[in-house]
């Protein structure tokens, strides 16, 4: 089994994002039919994207809002003009994009599991983007100075997320960074088991740290709480 010599630093670049939204995690499985929107949502297909809110983000639309976290990682990771940056789990790519207005003349690229979000995402990065899944990258190894996924390897089953962190590992040769959703206690536990509709992996802060170093992850990572 292989093990990390060292986990990077815990960082957080989305908190502050996520918690700017407001949920009514009871609504969730009181108002809706939970089982049958988790269904739905789990296809990643239009009614996730841009559906009604039950079933996912109910309209993700590009307004701008990951500029600030694409420059503090750009700054973090001292990213560069002609560097290759990938993100796992790029949805429409909308990070990417937000990286090349960061940082002009770096290369971006993105991966996916929908269709969907791929054949709808921004236009000026959509080139660089394909289908695919995070436990199995179609890149060579070290071919990228930055790798990212934000709120992407939670929805993967243990097999698969052992291979995605595996894989972020391997075509890193430089910055690495995971965010995943989590929980400090109880309270955020329940929340986080109301509100999600796609979350395979629920695991504790100390959980997920465990998993990253049996992986032989040795890059930066981070979480989102549902407080």
């Amino acid at each position: 089994m292989k093990v990390a010599d060292a986990l990077g630093e815990r960082i957080d670049f989305v908190q502050a994002l996520h918690s700017s939204t407001k949920r009514d995690y009871v609504a969730r499985v009181t108002e809706f039919d939970k089982p049958e929107c988790a269904e739905v949502a789990s296809k990643f297909d239009r009614e996730y994207w841009d559906g009604e809110r039950q079933y996912g983000y109910g309209g993700y639309r590009y307004d701008g809002r990951w500029r600030p976290i694409a420059e503090r990682m750009a700054k973090h990771y001292g990213l560069k003009p002609g560097m290759r940056v990938l993100d796992v789990g790029c949805g429409k790519g909308f990070l990417l994009y937000e990286f090349t207005q960061a940082v002009p003349g770096i290369s971006v690229a993105g991966i996916d599991v929908s269709p969907y979000a791929i054949e709808n995402a921004k236009e000026e990065v959509r080139a660089g983007l394909k289908v695919g899944t995070a436990a199995d990258l179609p890149f060579e190894d070290k071919s990228f100075d930055l790798v990212v996924t934000l709120a992407t390897l939670h929805n993967l089953g243990l097999g698969d997320l052992w291979s995605a962190v595996s894989e972020i590992e391997r075509v890193g040769r430089g910055g690495k960074y995971i965010m995943v959703e989590s929980y400090r206690d109880q309270r955020e536990k329940a929340n986080l088991l109301y509100w999600q509709l796609t979350c395979k992996s629920f695991y504790s802060t100390g959980d997920w740290e465990w998993l990253f170093r049996k992986a032989g992850y040795s890059g930066d990572y981070g979480f989102i709480f549902f407080e």
